[in-house]
């Protein structure tokens, strides 16, 4: 046989070889295209409404997971390629009510507006003077917490070590036998946002976190201080309670380390009002009245100052007790009967004349 012959069978086979392989390629491609759009189809032909959450921080492939364990979608990695080319991949934390009938780039719409999340979240607003107790309650009002569980963690000592290297404001000196509420003075006034199916370890890290910003903004002040963390918080709770403009805020603090420095008993009825139980809004005769009542918060009975502080207090009461205003004041009251001036005194008999003034 001629040697052309040979070469022109040999270069036929080669090109359908090449021509086979092209074809079985672009069969295996087109293959690979039909496959990989059928896994973004809609998971199912009939619409199905499907509650799905997506926590705080969970990553793109654990919500595919979800999804697709929930008959969401069909294919988490067909999904993830297909939201990685549309840029659909900032996905917002919330409840969404997805169906089962949507292709996946639908539900990835929704998935990143926020606005299309179920309202899962609940703001609440804690006041400066607010006792642990209200704050737990309001807690228990609007999330899966209730307002025994957030107390019980509060006062579990193991717990609130476990706290210790995140918040170093939270100091050995808190685990007083006789302290109410292990937590009471730490948890800051702020108004916040929690979703309503956190557990009560990842509200109470949210309001230490905002504690901790405000002590890092005083932390030179708290280092320099000749009372300890643990005390200023617990001043910072009788001045709170004791006054309600920031200038009266520093006189009444500067009174305070003046009979502390005298060696006098601090006197403050509110610390009765917390001994009792009483808020003062309801009864302040009730706090007034019960000068002998049996508690170690009672600073008229106890030197110094009680074991803990006796209420949450804000930014403008920490700023006090670490910048006082010098007088010479040893007494103060305020005129609860009418404006609520706080009315200053360096003796007792000038004390005397203004309780006589204003409260008689």
């Amino acid at each position: 046989m001629p040697k052309s012959k040979n070469k022109r069978r040999r270069k036929n086979t080669g090109l359908i070889t090449a021509v086979i392989i092209l074809v079985l390629g672009a069969a295996l491609v087109l293959g690979g295209i039909l496959f990989y759009n059928g896994q973004l189809k809609p998971a199912s032909s009939q619409s199905e409404q499907i509650t799905f959450t997506v926590n705080q921080g969970e990553s793109l492939n654990r919500v595919m997971d979800k999804l697709e364990a929930q008959g969401i979608i069909r294919s988490g990695w067909a999904a993830k390629i297909s939201v990685k080319m549309a840029k659909l991949t900032n996905i917002k934390a919330g409840t969404y009510i997805l169906d089962s009938s949507w292709e996946v780039r639908e539900i990835f719409e929704v998935l990143n507006d926020s606005h299309g999340a179920v309202v899962n979240d609940t703001r609440l607003t804690f006041i400066e003077g607010d006792w642990a107790k209200h704050i737990a309650e309001k807690i228990g009002e609007t999330t899966q917490c209730s307002k025994d569980e957030m107390l019980a963690l509060w006062n579990d000592e193991a717990y609130v070590r476990s706290l210790m290297s995140d918040y170093p404001f939270l100091t050995e000196e808190i685990f007083n036998s006789s302290s109410r509420i292990l937590l009471e003075g730490y948890l800051f006034p702020e108004t916040y946002n929690f979703f309503v199916d956190a557990d009560a370890d990842q509200i109470t890290r949210k309001i230490l976190d905002q504690t901790l910003k405000v002590y890092n903004d005083f932390a030179d002040q708290f280092a320099q201080s000749e009372l300890s963390i643990h005390q200023l918080f617990t001043l910072a709770s009788i001045v709170q309670y004791e006054a309600a403009k920031p200038s009266d805020m520093q006189l009444v603090a500067g009174v305070f380390y003046n009979r502390l420095h005298a060696g006098m008993k601090l006197q403050s009825s509110v610390t009765v009002c917390y001994a009792i139980d009483k808020e003062k809004d309801d009864d302040w005769m009730a706090c007034e009245v019960n000068p002998d009542f049996d508690s170690p918060y009672n600073t008229y009975r106890v030197e110094g100052l009680p074991p803990g502080p006796i209420l949450n207090p804000g930014r403008d009461a920490i700023a006090a007790v670490l910048q006082p205003q010098a007088s010479d004041y040893l007494y103060f009251m305020a005129d609860v009967k009418g404006d609520g001036t706080v009315y200053y005194a360096k003796t007792y008999a000038e004390h005397q004349a203004n309780v006589r003034k204003y409260l008689k």
